[in-house]
């Protein structure tokens, strides 16, 4: 070996130390100014972006238009851990009245949120109806990932206000509540705006098979888990492991089981984690399930957050007006919209019907479902729907990441 190989310059080990800058930086910058838990997520994806502009010849990550494969597992795995986590928060499923403002946000706002994205997606974007429906399955469902500050407390910690609760436990439901329109949007693209030929399949299989039978596996796979790591053997039961990485491998195994059913994975691992947390409710293995889980999540987020940064200049090459106006309505018209009107008749006070309307986070979610798309139908509004997806998330994450303490200030714990 000589002494030009034995220095050779790599551009992945490159890669790994700016990674690890960006998240540092992330991190610890705003501790300078604020005491509050940073805003971490918007920056790094400025962050990224700024990596790969001011870096000559940095390897960047693959174009999702073109690559989606790699958006699609890393997301997917990403949200899954997220759910399950977001399951495990919930302390106590009672009363049965806490549960109405997540209803009306299920129910409502985020068919309602379809609805309006659709529309303005044919009339300022120039998208088709196929291509704007699935825009707006895209962007509809709010973030468990990065909804992390405005969710309710870990297990054991309580603090289940009604907007943390309401939050949570959207953002918990949704994702997986939102692939029946992205098969509608996908239906539209292959067949025409023509439901006579597919509504009835899409209801009967999309909605009602996929929805029930993710549900049941995953309240089932939640129970016997429980058992396995509670109760068989009691004598030398797995939870006194304080082992976390069986709560991975029973979100592996739960999800890609209901999918194999042809259910809804999604709503299987949150189904899962709300049914887990029921056994031995008051045992310390629950924080620790949920506190791995958690962290995978945040690694697993940073990389992807970064990696979008990085893909963002090449995303934005034809940026145009309807892109970011889009964006911006999104965020600050129809999601507040949306959840305001969805919260009427409620017995939220308005400053919290407020606050729940107006912190429907978007981010890793949505990346999934794009990607998924991408993978699954050729159409031709695919770069601008990962242009606007991409600015919808640099939007959110300013927005709500650097005002979400102030907010959540305004009700505590």
């Amino acid at each position: 070996m000589n002494a030009e190989a034995f220095f050779e310059f790599s551009g992945y080990h490159l890669s790994l130390a700016i990674v690890g800058i960006i998240v540092i930086l992330a991190r610890w910058l705003p501790r300078l100014v604020s005491s509050r838990e940073p805003a971490a997520a918007p920056l790094m994806i400025l962050f990224g972006a700024f990596a790969v502009l001011a870096i000559p010849d940095l390897p960047t990550p693959p174009d999702p238009r073109h690559a989606p494969l790699v958006w699609e597992v890393m997301a997917e795995i990403t949200v899954i851990v997220a759910l399950f986590a977001a399951g495990m928060r919930v302390d106590s499923l009672g009363p049965a009245s806490k549960w109405g403002p997540t209803l009306r946000l299920l129910l409502f706002a985020m068919p309602l949120t379809v609805i309006l994205i659709a529309i303005l997606g044919v009339i300022l974007g120039g998208l088709t109806a196929g291509g704007a429906v699935l825009l707006a399955a895209v962007l509809a469902p709010t973030d468990p990932v990065l909804a992390a500050d405005v969710q309710i407390a870990p297990p054991h910690e309580g603090g289940e206000h009604p907007v943390r609760f309401a939050l949570t436990t959207e953002a918990a439901l949704n994702d997986g509540l939102a692939f029946p329109f992205v098969y509608l949007g996908l239906l539209i693209i292959a067949q025409g705006l023509m439901p006579g030929e597919w509504g009835l399949r899409w209801l009967l299989e999309a909605v009602i098979w996929r929805i029930g039978v993710g549900a049941i596996m995953g309240w089932t796979g939640g129970w016997l888990l429980g058992q396995i790591i509670f109760n068989w053997p009691r004598e030398t039961r797995l939870a006194d492991t304080g082992s976390g990485v069986i709560a991975i491998a029973g979100v592996f195994l739960c999800y890609g089981s209901t999918e194999l059913v042809e259910g809804y994975g999604f709503i299987a691992v949150t189904a899962m984690g709300l049914s887990l947390r029921r056994i031995e409710t008051e045992h310390d293995y629950h924080r620790h399930l949920h506190d791995f889980s958690e962290s995978i999540e945040h690694a697993l987020t940073a990389l992807l957050l970064i990696a979008l940064g990085g893909v963002l200049p090449v995303l934005t090459t034809n940026l145009g007006w309807h892109h970011i106006a889009l964006a911006v309505l999104l965020i600050l018209c129809l999601r507040p919209l949306a959840g305001w009107l969805s919260l009427s008749g409620s017995e939220m006070a308005n400053s919290d019907r407020t606050l729940v309307a107006v912190y429907g986070v978007r981010g890793i979610g949505s990346i999934y479902y794009l990607a998924y798309a991408s993978g699954h139908a050729q159409f031709a509004n695919l770069p601008d729907l990962w242009v606007i997806t991409a600015l919808t998330i640099l939007l959110s994450t300013i927005l709500h990441g650097f005002s979400v303490g102030w907010a959540m200030k305004r009700i505590g714990r």
